[in-house]
Order: structure tokens, then sequence, then C-alpha cells
């Protein structure tokens, strides 16, 4: 893409969702951690039907560590990777316990000292709760970034790159999320849905999908 079709990619996501967000239910910054680093090969769905009666009961990494393991275990028994993520969401609550106050760092080199947050756990806390203009590669950008030509690369690290060279303002803050959803409901994995895209015409995909015969209106 050029870079005028670029701002125009952009200016039509956000013209159609001026104010995009992340799914995830949180109430606090460390909450939001939690939730994302649950997220790892889960729906957002399946995660905040989880951490619904979690956070209720659990607003600090203190009263996770009361909460314990086995505690936490078994609120999020419902997630693939339970075992695990209980594992890690222990572990970086304790340190922040002991080395951050209790407060979530705003620092992409603190958050990824957390166990269990990698680099796209740290973007999305960054951008989501510091308004930090950061670029969190899951699946969805990957393919949408890939398939439309707005930002290849072969790995969510080139990927990531490409965007934080590529995207113009005044829309890098949102971007990330205007891709998600995008790939989350339009441009889908296996059928993306090209008939209804706001952006068709700019993107480079050639297999492009015409509306389905037969499909009831709305």
């Amino acid at each position: 893409m050029t870079k005028d079709q670029i701002f125009e990619f952009f200016r039509r996501l956000a013209e159609d969702n001026p104010n995009p967000e992340t799914e995830l239910e949180y109430g606090n910054c460390y909450q939001l951690v939690v939730a994302v680093a649950l997220s790892a090969q889960a729906t957002d769905v399946g995660v905040n039907k989880a951490t619904r009666r979690l956070f209720a009961e659990v607003e600090t990494p203190q009263q996770m560590l009361d909460l314990g393991e086995e505690g936490l275990r078994e609120h999020i028994k419902t997630i693939g990777l339970f075992n695990s993520k209980a594992k890690n969401v222990i572990a970086l609550s304790q340190l922040l316990v002991d080395e951050y106050g209790g407060e979530v760092p705003d620092t992409r080199d603190d958050l990824v000292r957390l166990p269990g947050v990698g680099r796209k756990t740290a973007n999305v806390v960054l951008n989501c709760w510091f308004r930090q203009e950061t670029f969190a590669v899951d699946t969805h950008i990957f393919r949408v970034g890939n398939r439309t030509g707005l930002a290849k690369g072969k790995t969510p690290e080139a990927v990531e790159a490409k965007l934080e060279k590529r995207v113009p303002q005044p829309f890098r803050l949102d971007s990330h999320h205007w891709l998600i959803l995008h790939g989350r409901y339009v441009c889908k994995a296996r059928t993306p849905e090209c008939w209804r895209c706001k952006v068709a015409d700019l993107c480079s995909f050639r297999k492009k999908t015409s509306e389905p015969k037969g499909r009831a209106k709305a």
C-alpha cells in the first residue's frame, strides 16, 4: 500500500468505529495484565466469563497471592492452559509485590520481566492503560497485516516493525484495536468477508470473497 492508501485504510476503520476498545473486561491496570496474560490461546469471551467472579474478589497483586494458586485455578479452569497460567499469574503478582510496590510498571522492559508477560502482552497494557503508541501483534493483526499488504512479515516482530514505521497519525494510538477487530469480525482466518469489508478496494488480497447466495438480509 502507498502512504495515501494506508491513511485512507485507517480513516475508514476510524470512521466506522471512532472509539475502539479491547473486548477484555477489567477494572484496573493489574486486572488488565492478568486478563491479557490469560487470553493467550483463548478467546476474550472465555476469559471474561472466567474473570468476572475472579475480579470481583481480586483487585490487587496481594489479593491474588492471598487467593493462592489453587484458588486461582478454580476460577480459571475453563481457560486453556489454566495450570501454567495460574502459576504465572501468582508469580507475576509476587514480583509486583516484591519489586514494584504492588503497582504495574509503565515500561516494556519492566513488564516483560513479569512471568507470563511477553512483548505482545506488554504492548497491550502499554496501549490500553498507559495510552502509549504500541502495536500488539496477535494472530488477527499478523493475518490482516500480511493479507491486506498493510504490513507484511514472516514473524509478529517483523509485522510490528512494519506497523511502527507505516501507521500514520492520528491513527497510531488506536490502530491495533481496529486491526484486531477487523481480523476478528471481517477479515476472518478461514474465509474473509470481503463483500462487506470497508477497505476491500485498498487490500492486495487477490482471492476476494463474494456475498454468499441466499444469505438472510439484516
